[in-house]
């Protein structure tokens, strides 16, 4: 299904879904989202594209190899947990800190970096899927 129409949109789908995964991402705790759902929507998107353009354009855009993103997301969750253990408090306790920027109180969170870990987690896997599946298609 690779039609010149399909590959003509793909590219600002992808951009337009990429970004609707990030807000999804940072409102998880306080309405519904979080880094599970937002994850699933910008592997979508990989799809859309790797389905439209092809496997190597979409490796070529997500930058780093898929497990590395997993990975990296795993360890983010987990660090976002000894946080909590270094503060003397039980693992995956939040932790909150506001520093002061640009004259405002910013909220930091364990429950953000930990909803960012999974982000990456779910993208990384989801992509690492569809990308062998669609290389084996059009093998």
């Amino acid at each position: 299904m690779r039609t010149v129409i399909f590959r003509f949109t793909a590219p600002y789908l992808t951009s337009l879904m990429v970004l609707f995964s990030i807000f999804v991402l940072l409102r998880g705790h306080n309405e519904p989202g979080g880094g599970f759902i937002g994850g699933l929507i910008a592997a979508s998107a990989f799809a859309i594209y790797g389905i439209a353009c092809g496997v190597a354009p979409v490796r070529r855009a997500l930058y780093f190899h898929p497990m590395a993103i997993a990975g990296s997301g795993l360890m983010l969750a987990v660090l976002s947990g000894v946080v909590s253990m270094v503060v003397s408090v039980e693992f995956l306790t939040g932790v909150w800190s506001f520093p002061a920027f640009l004259g405002g109180d910013v909220g930091i969170s364990t429950p953000l970096f930990f909803d960012i870990g999974v982000y990456l987690v779910v993208v990384g896997a989801i992509s690492t899927i569809g990308l062998a599946l669609e290389e084996r298609e059009t093998d």
